[in-house]
């Protein structure tokens, strides 16, 4: 991936003048600055990039990934995961957490920092470090059967559950101060996974979860979801009152939650929400690399991106990797959308690759599989094709100026957000409301370069200004990235046909 950054760029290792990344060990007597972290992460960079390498704290890349996207001047920064950089000695033997930021152009303030608390073990007192990413993610374990993605499909199933059921025996684990601090009760903000939770007579453990019932299931589900979503809200409305901010930006890996993410601009006290295009771990690098380009050289921020285009090229589809029962429509030209709408139309589900991989965890019409939005039934035959529980929803990726049509906010370019379907149109659009009423909106503005032109051939075509669109991959693996590999995948889930560049098949 380094050769085809420099490829892509045009440079030679020699032309580089800086590289930062972000750190992550989790190294207690080094700070954040990590001297033999750094030193073993050069040692892997050709000359001379290795000797340019500086390191950033893990936290502060993961927020700037957000704010020097953002467009906005003065901003409040959140960042919320399961881990980052050592905090270092004085903290004691813990990792950023919950970090909270005063942004400006000019500089960047750490103004909030979750703190250890002292829990008793065998060995003495020690100082922990809750993580409300660890709380998630182990109670989903308790939740999610193996083999689906635990946090994600929590998301989906809290939707079908009363979170009354459980709600206040899981408050009584997380207590919110005055300060904007979290704290959780041990070990629910560890990365144990392993202690039975008892919860209305009931243990929950990662391994009986198949044997508990669906709709307690569900129940505790939903508690987690908003006690976690309650915990996040609190550290928001803390940080607006320090800096003053209209804008919050969200970064880490539990701003992945797009319910979260959608409580958060509604309810944080900020006018503005700014969500990471790529909260997770990758956008690290995209914000340790902003981070030298404006702080460290000086240089002047980049637009407001609408889109995320900035992987790899498919490559061209040769005629001898056609799947058997599948033949190609060549030299469309100008036909391509109006044909492809038309397919969609009349409810066939097609793979679509166009133009560059997408940057971060979401498909946002370059390497997407897409269909009608109006049938439950091609909801129900995606996840069977695609092998996810029968619950998980499926995004909307609406034209830009009808989003607010169609949903109670405009939702945005990322897909990173919830909105709730108007209830006037959701027997319209069935495959992409969820059971809850909501969906995750990805708006596509009129200069996207993978959507726009098919979203309004379809739209004129159905009345619809929208697509279910979901990511072009088989179950546990990466989006895909090659033709090849999207030749594949086609005829391996039984799509009904792939759209490479200007080709049907």
């Amino acid at each position: 991936m380094l050769q085809w950054c420099l490829e892509a760029a045009g440079l030679e290792p020699q032309d580089v003048d800086a590289v930062w990344a972000a750190s992550m060990r989790p190294n207690p007597a080094a700070g954040w600055w990590l001297a033999e972290e750094r030193d073993e992460l050069a040692a892997l960079l050709p000359a001379p990039l290795g000797e340019h390498l500086r390191l950033l704290s893990h936290h502060t890349a993961h927020v700037l990934s957000g704010y020097l996207l953002s467009g906005h001047d003065h901003a409040a920064g959140l960042v919320i995961d399961a881990g980052g950089s050592s905090l270092g000695s004085d903290f004691g033997p813990g990792r950023e957490r919950i970090t909270g930021y005063d942004l400006r152009p000019d500089r960047i303030v750490r103004l909030h920092q979750g703190m250890p608390t002292v829990v008793p073990s065998p060995a003495g007192p020690r100082r922990v470090h809750s993580s409300l990413g660890h709380f998630y993610r182990n109670l989903a374990r308790r939740v999610i059967p193996p083999g689906d993605e635990p946090e994600g499909s929590m998301m989906a199933r809290a939707a079908f559950g009363d979170p009354q059921r459980y709600g206040a025996q899981i408050r009584e684990l997380v207590r919110l101060g005055d300060d904007g601090a979290v704290r959780i009760d041990h070990p629910w903000g560890s990365a144990d996974s392993s202690t039975p939770l008892l919860l209305g007579g009931r243990t929950w453990t990662a391994d009986n979860v198949a044997e508990q019932p669906e709709h307690e299931q569900a129940d505790l589900a939903a508690a987690v979801q908003e006690v976690f979503a309650e915990s996040v809200v609190h550290i928001a409305r803390y940080l607006q009152r320090l800096t003053r901010a209209s804008t919050l930006v969200f970064s880490g890996g539990c701003a992945l939650n797009s319910h979260l993410n959608g409580q958060l601009a509604a309810d944080s006290g900020f006018d503005t929400l700014f969500v990471a295009l790529a909260p997770h771990d990758a956008g690290t690098a995209v914000g340790a690399a902003l981070y030298g380009w404006h702080y460290q050289i000086g240089q002047e921020r980049l637009p407001v991106p609408t889109d995320a285009a900035w992987g790899p090229h498919p490559g061209a589809l040769p005629a001898t990797a056609l799947p058997t029962g599948y033949r190609a429509l060549t030299d469309l030209g100008p036909g391509l959308a109006p044909t492809v709408a038309m397919l969609l139309a009349e409810h066939h589900i097609a793979g679509w690759v166009q133009g560059q991989l997408e940057f971060g965890p979401r498909a946002l019409g370059h390497r997407s599989i897409l269909a009608h939005p109006g049938h439950a039934a091609t909801r129900d035959r995606l996840n069977a094709i695609k092998k996810r529980a029968t619950y998980r929803p499926f995004a909307p990726a609406v034209l830009s100026e009808h989003a607010t049509a169609w949903f109670m906010s405009a939702g945005d370019p990322f897909m990173n957000r919830i909105a709730r379907v108007r209830r006037c149109r959701a027997d319209r659009i069935a495959a992409v409301t969820h059971h809850d009423g909501t969906a995750r909106v990805q708006s596509v503005a009129a200069d996207h370069q993978g959507l726009r032109e098919l979203l309004d051939h379809f739209h004129d075509r159905t009345g619809l200004p929208l697509l279910l669109n979901t990511s072009f991959n088989r179950k546990g693996t990466q989006i895909l990235r090659t033709v090849e590999q999207a030749v594949s995948a086609t005829a391996d889930l039984g799509l009904d046909a792939l759209v490479v560049l200007r080709y049907v098949e």
